[in-house]
């Protein structure tokens, strides 16, 4: 992602003018020009971490030494509160670097920094900021955090979930948490029954962090979640890379019968020699004597640099199935910025309520 020269103009000249008018504003100690001169110095060679690490280093240089000084100064520079329910646009992406000056300077100031972190997020995101105080003080860092699960405004509840994720991307992993995850899920017991979308999708994708270390603990849990009444639409993507896996556990969660009754016939891989650029076309019929809910998905097993095959699931289709169906699909196979292609043998694979039905060879020409 930092490699995408359009997203890391999140921060670019206007932004980070904007952010020293409003510091001055407030301050008129505050040397702007200055400010916006040293940040932007070099500016566009720098990736998206980069240029978030700059201004907050910025931030340290031009705000006073006195760090509750300098809260009380960016808190009142700050823009309105958000007054959706979604993040929206990328305006709110100045936010990051204040909430990284936070976490860089702010240790010794807990309740402070805890202040700050919870009105910046009310205007984007503090999550990746908060880890820090996770990791040097887990045990009160995550006591505010169960505050924060009860509060009234959704972006703060979406921070005590989306801040203790495990895997948060783009941001330092919690390992203990990887480990041991009770203490999140302690936390997301308390908001599980969100209404927001913002917050549904921040618990599912934390517990789909989760099952990638933990499986056991997250069928578990939403196996009573379910009984309790919990959002089916939460458990069915808290699930889904387990559903890639063919997890028989999750796969019973949401109905899908892993020894469902069904045979697979006539697959036929159209081009089984593919030219780079081009799509994959195959097709196949399912029978089924009854009715039958299935999760149907393919696997590509594409070759890695060594040679080797590396398996990727992609969703093809939800469906309840009773007799016989045909199925189609064009997979592209070109240029991505997340997969880099080579040339040679590659394995496809149908694969029904996470088991594999049929698989046949096909050659990628590059």
């Amino acid at each position: 992602m930092e490699k995408n020269s359009e997203f890391r103009d999140v921060f670019n000249q206007q932004s980070v003018s904007a952010l020293a008018e409003r510091i001055h504003a407030v301050n008129s100690d505050f040397k702007k020009n200055d400010f916006i001169e040293s940040t932007l110095c070099g500016f566009e060679k720098l990736t998206l971490s980069e240029r978030s690490q700059r201004i907050s280093s910025g931030l340290k240089v031009y705000l006073p030494d006195d760090f509750p000084l300098a809260v009380e100064i960016l808190l009142k520079a700050q823009t309105k509160e958000l007054e959706v329910e979604e993040l929206e646009g990328r305006d709110g992406f100045i936010v990051m670097p204040q909430s990284l000056f936070i976490s860089e300077n702010g240790m010794k100031h807990f309740e402070l920094s805890m202040k700050a972190l919870e009105e910046m997020t009310k205007r984007f995101t503090s999550e990746f900021a908060i880890r820090y105080f996770l990791i040097e003080y887990p045990e009160r860092t995550l006591k505010q955090m169960k505050v924060w699960a009860e509060d009234k405004n959704c972006h703060v509840r979406r921070l005590a979930s989306e801040g203790s994720r495990p895997r948060l991307p783009w941001a330092i992993r919690l390992n203990g948490f990887i480990k041991d995850p009770s203490a999140v899920v302690s936390i997301l017991e308390i908001m599980k029954f969100s209404s927001e979308r913002l917050v549904k999708r921040s618990i599912a994708n934390n517990l789909n962090d989760i099952s990638k270390d933990n499986p056991d603990t997250v069928t578990n849990l939403l196996k009573k979640w379910q009984k309790e009444g919990v959002s089916k639409w939460l458990i069915n993507h808290a699930l889904r890379t387990l559903f890639k896996q063919g997890n028989p556990e999750a796969l019973k969660l949401c109905a899908y019968d892993p020894n469902a009754d069904i045979e697979l016939s006539k697959f036929n891989i159209v081009n089984p020699e593919v030219e780079f650029g081009e799509t994959l076309d195959f097709s196949f019929e399912i029978h089924s004597k009854r009715s039958e809910k299935l999760m149907i998905d393919f696997v590509v097993h594409h070759v890695k640099a060594n040679g080797k095959l590396a398996p990727k699931v992609f969703k093809l289709a939800k469906k309840t199935v009773s007799g016989s169906v045909n199925i189609c699909k064009s997979h592209p196979i070109r240029p991505i910025s997340t997969r880099k292609y080579y040339p040679g043998r590659h394995l496809l694979q149908i694969q029904i309520n996470g088991k594999v039905m049929a698989e046949k060879e096909f050659f990628l020409n590059m």
